[in-house]
Formats: C-alpha cells, structure tokens, sequence
C-alpha cells in the first residue's frame, strides 16, 4: 500500500517526499488553480528523489482526438518518464484509454464511482482507477464496500490496474480505504502530519522528557 500526495504546493510536496512518507503525486485542474502550481516545477523537484516518481496530471479537452492531443502534448512537453495522464471515466473516453495505452502513455481513469465504472476503466487497459472516496459516499453508498469489491474482482481476475482512493475529507477515510484495499490513497497535504498524531503519544513523550530532567538517584 502506497500513500501519495493531492498536491500542486511544491512545499508541501518536498515536506513530504523529505521524510519519506510518499510514492507519488496527483493533481487535477482544482488542485492546479488553488495551488498555483506549475508541473513543470513539480517535475523539476520530484526529478530531485527520482526520475520516474508517478505524477497525475489530467486532460482538460473533452473531445476524444484533443484529449489524446494534449496527452501527447504533455508527454512532448515535459518529457517526464513518471507522467501519468488523468482521463475521466466515460464511454467516449475508454476509447481514449485504449488508445494511449496502446501508445505506451499510462493512463489513470478519474472521478470513478461506482464498481462497474472500475471494472470498464481496467478492461480498457488503465493503468490506476481513481475511486472518490468523499463523493461516494455523497450519494448515500458506502465507500468501503466499493473499493472492497473492486479489489476482490482486481485479484480474482489477477488484473494488474492499480487502485487509487482519493477524495479524501477526513483521516478515518486515510485507515478505512487502506483496510478495504486500496493500492494507493492519495492525501490532502493537511492529513500528512495528522496521520502521525496521537495525544497519548504527546503525553508518553513529555513524560519522557519530564523524567529525564530529574537527577538520578544514588
């Protein structure tokens, strides 16, 4: 199980990747305006810990050819070995899928939310599966039984597409989609050093310290 980060902040991306803690990066043209950020800048420091570190960037055109345009665009232009390219969930799109797939380009399928729309994504040759964790469970379902179900029918058909849980609003959605299967969550920066947390570990330490100030008696 892997952990990435839902990120364009290049500091939040580096305080991450600096202790060890991720795989991966995505992002999405939200992230992107919020952030401000640049993937040229985020290949540029991700190319700091390795040259093929996985890197989600996604399609903005909704025309089959263009999308595969600007896929090949991006590949051109930033010429990024770890670049996955984001392709929504959709009948016109797995057509897309196909296509780069057949390319060499890894594709990862986006705004997934339900099994079937998983289950499409991996026939046409994805290479991940963006399950929305939050926005499942929006509609009234439980997201645990989703991505448990997609992760039976993954390993009963040994398919090799990789399932990423994003979406993320709260760490107890961090530990439930990690122990429903998921390959990878990808986590809001804010949750990275919360997952670290716990008040009976403030409490352990500062007795620590504490006991370690009194002078030993003899």
């Amino acid at each position: 199980m892997k952990l990435f980060i839902d990120s364009a902040n290049l500091e939040d991306i580096e305080a991450a990747f600096t202790r060890g803690v991720v795989r991966g990066v995505t992002t999405n043209p939200t992230i992107m305006a919020k952030d401000q950020g640049s993937i040229e800048d985020i290949i540029r420091l991700l190319r700091r810990y390795g040259d093929s570190i996985p890197l989600s960037v996604e399609v903005t055109e909704t025309d089959v050819d263009a999308m595969y345009n600007q896929a090949h665009l991006f590949e051109r232009t930033y010429g990024y070995i770890g670049l996955v390219v984001k392709v929504p969930i959709g009948w016109n799109e797995l057509q897309e899928v196909r296509l780069l797939r057949q390319g060499g380009v890894k594709v990862n399928v986006t705004a997934c939310m339900s099994y079937n729309q998983a289950i499409m994504a991996a026939n046409a040759g994805a290479t991940y599966v963006s399950l929305f964790w939050g926005r499942i469970r929006d509609t009234g379902q439980d997201a645990a039984t989703v991505v448990r179900q997609v992760r039976e029918t993954f390993d009963r058909w040994k398919c090799p597409t990789e399932i990423i849980v994003g979406s993320i609003r709260q760490m107890i959605d961090v530990n439930e989609a990690i122990q429903a299967g998921a390959d990878i969550v990808t986590v809001p920066p804010k949750f990275l050093p919360l997952l670290c947390q716990h008040p009976k570990t403030d409490e352990a330490v500062s007795q620590f310290l504490r006991d370690a100030a009194v002078p030993a008696l003899k």
